[in-house]
């Protein structure tokens, strides 16, 4: 029953900043591209950030639920924002 009803609610758009948008955006192309989810490296890299800098968006990232992590295990992340509602990777890439 409470099935029907969710259906009649419309779906809630993912909410993110600019900065959470391209790691979002990131995510996805890497995933697609590779055919598997990239490393905390691979961020570094593409960002030009430290780890600690990578470490807390993919923490933040988890705690307001646009992604999901295995705890201790490698390349885990899950993307849970469906993909027509990231930004389009490098368009206002912030720094």
């Amino acid at each position: 029953m409470n099935q029907l009803l969710d259906q009649d609610k419309p779906a809630r758009r993912a909410v993110f900043t600019a900065k959470q948008g391209q790691y979002l955006a990131f995510i996805w192309a890497y995933s697609k591209i590779n055919d598997r989810a990239p490393a905390e490296a691979d961020f570094q890299r593409y960002f030009k950030v430290t780890a600690p800098s990578v470490h807390q968006m993919l923490k933040t990232l988890n705690q307001i639920g646009l992604i999901q992590k295995q705890p201790g295990q490698a390349r885990s992340i899950q993307l849970l924002v469906p993909p027509q509602e990231l930004p389009i990777l490098g368009i206002d890439n912030p720094s």
